[in-house]
């Protein structure tokens, strides 16, 4: 498997290569957990430092080989960018993904006792001559260059395929239903959607309850379990329904007023966000989404229920924008769908000035926009904030947490986070849903 590989193939870095090839087991002999061949993967950064090249090296984690976040091109650019190290190259080591990629495997995480294998150090430290060949000549300029091993720890302990997909837009999708270590507590079980164009980012989350509230989940498997209407497991989607505290005094007066609050929301994903503002918020939501195969993964697999206050559409996000007026509330969920330029949320169009315009056409003098951001770095979010100061009243921010989203808010009008404290069913349910301690950390940055 791989690319045929010519001499000095690696000695000069070319930005964003990807090329894999096979390589003998240096401990192919049991206790040794590793295959032979072995599958290495090697990647170069889009931005590789020419002057002082850093590589670096990584285990697949056994059993995960065939995870797209392992065995794609776009799974290892991410990992690559996600890391806080500069690097220039980054190699992937690990089993030979099966023949047929596409086709997921379940996996289970290995037994505690069994994480710290002696084997794989063994493993590691006879994988550097083969590390040190694969540096570029910049790299011992000052010496022979320290190549370090990082480690891949999420806190997935258990992954079943679902379905696997492929859309119009997005491509080949998988949902998978995965089991959430909470030591000391059981497992939390999710169902999750990914798509393989960007496989480490996960599209959208729901936990998964019992169909009965008699039944304990610690005793379940997957197959017995329903997807929780309108979860807001997904890390950012409760930071942006916090953005709702901004206007709640409004939405309040329209409610007063007998109206039904009206929100936009551009990227569908499950719809996990769209049945919470409509079933806990009594909001009337229009949801749009690139992907007709993704609503229909939205219904059948993530509790998505279309009725007279939630409708859904095809199309596109920002042609959506151009065309509407009047939301209490725009949401903006939508991925950039390449790696390659070191953003993954919101598409770079999204934030050009003209649409920007639309979007603040289209929103309510008194209502609110949220937009979920994933930057690679500083210069692309301070680029979009200068933006919407030329056009919006106010800006809020909201970190998430989690190291990788912010949730930008910005309103037409001059507001405060005080309106939580007013009376009225909004304030209330926000309390409820999504807590007061994190509305108390929204930001105001103009």
């Amino acid at each position: 498997m791989g690319s045929r590989l010519e001499p000095g193939e690696f000695e000069h870095l070319r930005p964003s290569r990807f090329l894999s090839f096979t390589f003998p087991n240096p401990l192919p002999d049991p206790p040794n957990p590793y295959g032979d061949p072995l599958r290495i993967a090697v990647l170069d950064s889009p931005s590789p430092s020419s002057s002082h090249p850093q590589i670096a090296a990584l285990l697949v984690p056994l059993g995960r080989e065939d995870d797209w976040i392992f065995s794609t091109a776009p799974g290892h650019l991410q990992l690559l960018l996600s890391l806080d190290l500069p690097l220039s190259r980054l190699v992937l080591a690990g089993n030979t993904p099966s023949s047929s990629p596409a086709t997921l495997t379940s996996y289970s995480s290995p037994l505690p006792e069994s994480e710290s294998d002696p084997d794989s150090d063994a493993l590691q430290s006879s994988l550097l001559p083969l590390l040190l060949a694969l540096c570029p000549k910049a790299s011992f300029v000052d010496g022979i260059p320290q190549i370090p091993f990082l480690s891949f720890d999420d806190d997935v302990v258990r992954i079943v395929p679902v379905e696997t997909l492929v859309g119009p837009v997005v491509g080949e999708m998988l949902v998978e239903d995965v089991a959430i270590d909470r030591s000391p507590s059981p497992p939390e079980l999710r169902r999750r959607l990914r798509f393989k164009r960007m496989p480490n980012l996960v599209q959208t989350q729901v936990r998964l309850l019992p169909q009965s509230s008699s039944s304990s989940i610690s005793t379940l498997e997957f197959g017995s379990l329903r997807p929780e209407v309108g979860s807001l497991v997904q890390p950012y989607l409760a930071p942006m329904v916090a953005g709702l505290s901004l206007i709640a005094t409004a939405v309040e007066e329209r409610v007063r007023l007998g109206l039904r609050p009206k929100a936009l929301c551009v990227g569908v994903g499950g719809g996990a966000l769209l049945m919470s503002l409509r079933t806990q918020f009594g909001f009337d939501v229009l949801g749009v989404e690139a992907d007709d195969v993704v609503l229909g993964v939205a219904r059948r697999h993530f509790g998505l229920i279309e009725d007279e206050f939630l409708r859904v559409c095809v199309g596109d996000g920002i042609e959506m924008i151009n065309n509407s007026s009047d939301f209490d509330a725009i949401m903006v969920d939508l991925d950039a769908g390449d790696a390659t330029n070191g953003v993954s949320a919101p598409p770079l169009e999204f934030v050009q000035m003209n649409v920007i315009l639309a979007v603040k056409s289209a929103v309510h003098e008194q209502g609110v926009v949220v937009v979920n951001v994933i930057p690679s770095d500083g210069s692309f979010y301070g680029r979009m904030v200068a933006t919407f100061r030329e056009v919006f009243c106010e800006l809020y921010e909201l970190d998430v947490g989690n190291g990788e989203n912010l949730v930008l808010m910005a309103t037409a009008s001059p507001v405060g986070t005080d309106t939580i404290e007013s009376g009225g069913s909004i304030p209330v349910k926000l309390n409820e849903v999504v807590g007061k301690g994190l509305i108390s950390c929204i930001k105001k940055i103009f």
